[in-house]
């Protein structure tokens, strides 16, 4: 019930951060020039806010709401990942596109954080690909490597909000001292909320993510952790 829950305050969650980011970054035209369109500028926050972040946290979410078996559940968390993945190389893509230079854009720690944060997922994505998902890989080593792939899809998960937070900061910023936005104003309040959005999100998806499922049969309590072939442990 409890995981549920979490699920459902989850895609709340993700639903207020899309309307946000899309207010924000197609009917704003303080932060993003008009002259640059849905082009490179606006497409970036777009890609890697609802790309990257909403879908790999849905993919994170999987285990905790599809039905079917394993199988099933690992082809879609695959899939989803995969997703988010071409949605986070495409978003960093359109931030070569710039009159100083192909790397003028990669000087601050959000610029750090983000080619670290994508280049972990991407390397997680690969290595889940072959260690659970094809079929000749040993057992003991799919195993072996389950926690690690479970710490470090969450911690990935948890570095990108972190990129994204930084990257809000640094255009708050910007918009504050170079193009003298209020720092009380509609736009700065959209900023914040989104960042704030974003904090909660990062939360409920990491805690439905490790919270394990009760379930009850027969008067005995059985806790079960979902999406993972962990010992279970059974108390009357």
């Amino acid at each position: 019930m409890a995981s549920a829950s979490l699920v459902l305050f989850a895609r709340l969650s993700g639903l207020v951060i899309a309307v946000l980011v899309l207010y924000w970054a197609l009917l704003l035209k303080t932060s993003f020039v008009p002259r640059q369109g849905l082009t490179y500028s606006t497409l970036h926050p777009l890609m890697m806010v609802i790309g990257f972040i909403l879908v790999s946290g849905e993919a994170i979410l999987i285990h905790r709401w599809l039905p079917g078996s394993r199988k099933t559940k690992k082809a879609v968390h695959l899939w989803l990942q995969g997703v988010a993945l071409v949605s986070a190389v495409f978003g960093i893509w359109t931030k070569f596109h710039s009159q100083l230079g192909i790397f003028s854009n990669f000087y601050s720690l959000h610029s750090w954080m983000g080619l670290l944060s994508v280049s972990l997922f991407a390397a997680q994505w690969v290595t889940g690909f072959l260690s659970f998902w094809h079929r000749g890989e040993v057992r003991t080593t799919r195993t072996t490597f389950l926690p690690w792939h479970v710490f470090l899809g969450l911690y990935t998960y948890g570095l990108a909000i972190a990129t994204a937070e930084t990257g809000l900061l640094e255009k708050l910023t910007f918009l504050q001292t170079k193009r003298n936005v209020p720092r009380r104003c509609p736009e700065s309040m959209i900023v914040n909320g989104l960042g704030l959005g974003l904090a909660l999100l990062s939360g409920i998806v990491i805690t439905a993510a490790i919270l394990p499922k009760y379930q009850s049969h027969s008067g005995n309590e059985k806790l079960v952790y979902s999406s993972q072939d962990r010992p279970k442990c059974l108390t009357s």
